[in-house]
């Protein structure tokens, strides 16, 4: 693959890209950009106003500012990007990396292979979304355990493990007294069971994250979520939207990170924060947690809220240092990076193929 290859990447449509960013994909997305881009590929991103990235910024319109507008904003998004790459599509963007979850949908009005990374479960994409797929389509899972629900697509390539830039978490040996839930406020990550966990050991817990601009969400925040905030037993605090720096200090200076999802996740980026800052984790056994934390060497791997709470109180029997090298073993960015390129170079070799006999 030639180092001035150029890779479009495509972002979710309705919040900026940064390393400040709330959603997984976002984040994937920024590492990976970074990565390729100081690599010397020569990057492109097509994402929402305010986004900071590498390379070149395509700028597909502002953020969302209403609640319940992803249809219109995805519109919006995908046309902007189209248009670009009907533009430039004989002499410019050679693949297309799309992270957005949806933009693949509309690869068969191109003419150059796209690869969209299924960050999803399977049970989150409508199911007519995978039916009469283009030839110049390929797909990628972030996990063997979320593979497996999309064995029967013909054109996955492989699996490529989620990776964070470790050198950027800083490992902290000594850590305060307080629980730490990260992430999307919303039903599916369990803040709610966090705020359980906090109320059963009596341990002081903070909520970090961002509410998404959709009514279940914001429903869910009002109902389950700001009732418990302030209150002294236990004291559940809210922090919205931490910048990078807040990120950091939260995920190395916390007893232990709470991953109560009550979905299959198909990967934990900030497990792989946490870790690297030797911090412990402890996470429902759902999806693909067992893969991300070594259940009793770098957290536990639990069943429900009260085992979670019993796991609070033997998190001294985990080492900082093997949660640290964990992650720089298996969870480095560079890591991430090297087995897409591999991955890049095999969908450009198919690809060109399958579309010339196409032609």
């Amino acid at each position: 693959m030639r180092k001035e290859t150029r890779i479009l990447y495509v972002a979710y449509p309705l919040m900026p890209v940064s390393d400040e960013s709330c959603g997984g994909a976002e984040q994937m997305l920024s590492t990976l950009e970074r990565e390729m881009a100081l690599r010397g590929y020569r990057t492109q991103v097509a994402a929402c106003a305010g986004s900071l990235v590498e390379g070149e910024l395509l700028c597909t319109g502002p953020a969302a500012s209403e609640t319940d507008s992803f249809e219109k904003r995805d519109a919006q998004h995908r046309r902007a990007v189209l248009e670009c790459l009907q533009r430039e599509q004989d002499s410019q963007v050679e693949l297309v990396h799309d992270k957005s979850g949806s933009f693949w949908q509309s690869a068969g009005q191109l003419n150059l292979p796209v690869l969209a990374t299924l960050h999803l479960p399977r049970h989150c994409y409508p199911a007519e979304a995978f039916e009469n797929l283009p030839q110049n389509l390929f797909f990628n899972c972030v996990s063997e355990t979320q593979t497996q629900s999309f064995a029967d697509l013909t054109n996955m390539v492989g699996v490529v493990r989620n990776g964070i830039a470790v050198s950027r978490f800083p490992f902290v040996m000594e850590k305060e007294g307080f629980l730490l839930w990260m992430g999307r406020v919303c039903e599916e990550k369990g803040p709610h069971v966090a705020i359980e966990v906090a109320r059963r050991t009596g341990m002081p817990l903070i909520l970090a994250g961002q509410v998404y601009p959709f009514s279940y969400h914001e429903q869910y925040y009002r109902r389950e979520i700001r009732p418990y905030l302030g209150l002294d037993d236990p004291r559940v605090c809210f922090i919205e939207t931490p910048d990078f720096r807040m990120k950091r200090k939260l995920l190395s200076e916390a007893r232990a990170v709470l991953i109560p999802s009550l979905v299959d996740e198909t990967s934990s980026l900030v497990a792989m924060e946490a870790m690297a800052c030797g911090t412990p984790v402890i996470g429902f056994h759902r999806g693909a947690i067992p893969e991300v934390v070594v259940d009793s060497e770098t957290g536990f791997v639990v069943g429900d809220a009260e085992e979670m709470a019993e796991m609070v109180w033997r998190i001294g029997e985990i080492n900082p240092y093997a949660c640290r090298a964990h992650v720089e073993i298996n969870h480095s960015a560079e890591r991430m990076a090297d087995e897409y390129e591999e991955l890049y170079a095999r969908v450009l070799k198919t690809g060109a193929g399958r579309l010339s006999r196409a032609a």
